[in-house]
């Protein structure tokens, strides 16, 4: 029996994703270069880290049913429901939240239910849980025979499909900038980059739980920490899913200045992280500075970052 064709001949995304160099005063003026690493690029339906961290698991699962963890505008969720419905095979989201099961779908969790997702709510408590033998039990005898991905998409697979990332800056950057949210990523970036290229990763969530859960997913994923990197952790800026008057008019004056639309949960966070490292002098004159973008703005996650 043949097998089937791998996720990049099936879904054709485009790597290696554009490396676009701007030219921004506030950078220029201490002698640093910007470099925006286009992740969101790759695919229309699963753009940026989504496709990097989800790409393995897919191969790994084999066409059985996929069971993830989001929150209500989770863009794991959706690119998760969409691949699914791209390759055929069925998903299932736990999202946080039970009051939601008798509420009208928001637009994020109603794109999942389009590509054929099941959609099981539960309470807050249940869900902080969700890695628990008792939660994890319940959730196989709910729905059988699936495999389980985490929230966010991050795990040991994720890390080792983000490596990619890094190689394709080798060469390119002397410091590759990242947002995190549950780390997958700067793991994966850090373990990818050469001798003498660093990973940044700024949080866009507090709780001061990164670094741990980063060093975690690269002992599993390769054995031991991989790579150098460090997190900045002071541009959280309201918590996940939330902005302020500040980085609002941080974002939209990028945007005017660059003709990039600025996603605002991760992306805007990212750039304002890091135009005020800029001017404070972090980065040695003649420093590269790629910032991926991984995604962008979405209307449903535009109106999250105001309700949450």
């Amino acid at each position: 029996m043949t097998s089937p064709p791998r996720l990049d001949a099936r879904l054709r995304p485009r790597l290696p994703s554009p490396l676009r160099e701007v030219h921004d005063e506030r950078f220029a003026r201490h002698g640093v270069r910007l470099l925006l690493k286009r992740d969101d690029l790759i695919h229309p339906d699963l753009p940026g880290n989504k496709w990097r961290k989800l790409a393995l698991n897919l191969e790994a699962a084999a066409g059985r049913t996929v069971l993830t963890f989001g929150g209500a505008y989770s863009n794991h969720l959706r690119a998760t429901a969409a691949a699914g419905r791209l390759l055929g095979f069925p998903t299932v989201g736990v999202v946080r939240g039970d009051e939601l099961a008798h509420r009208p779908l928001n637009p994020s969790l109603a794109r999942c239910a389009a590509d054929g997702m099941r959609l099981h709510f539960v309470d807050r408590t249940t869900y902080r849980a969700k890695t628990s033998p008792e939660v994890l039990e319940g959730l196989l005898g709910r729905f059988g025979d699936v495999v389980v991905v985490p929230e966010g998409g991050s795990n040991a697979l994720a890390a080792q499909g983000c490596t990619a990332l890094g190689r394709e800056l080798a060469d390119e950057a002397d410091v590759a900038a990242v947002a995190c949210g549950t780390g997958g990523t700067l793991a994966g970036l850090a373990a990818g980059l050469a001798a003498g290229q660093r990973a940044l990763g700024v949080p866009v969530v507090g709780g001061g739980f990164l670094a741990e859960e980063v060093a975690r997913l690269q002992h599993e994923a390769f054995g031991s920490r991989a790579g150098d990197w460090t997190l900045e952790e002071r541009f959280t800026l309201g918590g996940y899913a939330r902005t302020t008057p500040e980085l609002d008019a941080f974002a939209a004056d990028f945007e005017e200045r660059h003709g990039l639309p600025v996603e605002r949960v991760y992306v805007a966070k990212l750039l304002f992280a890091l135009t005020a490292l800029a001017g404070e002098g972090a980065f040695a004159p003649g420093t590269r500075v790629a910032a991926v973008v991984t995604g962008a703005p979405d209307d449903a996650l535009q109106e999250s970052s105001v309700s949450r």
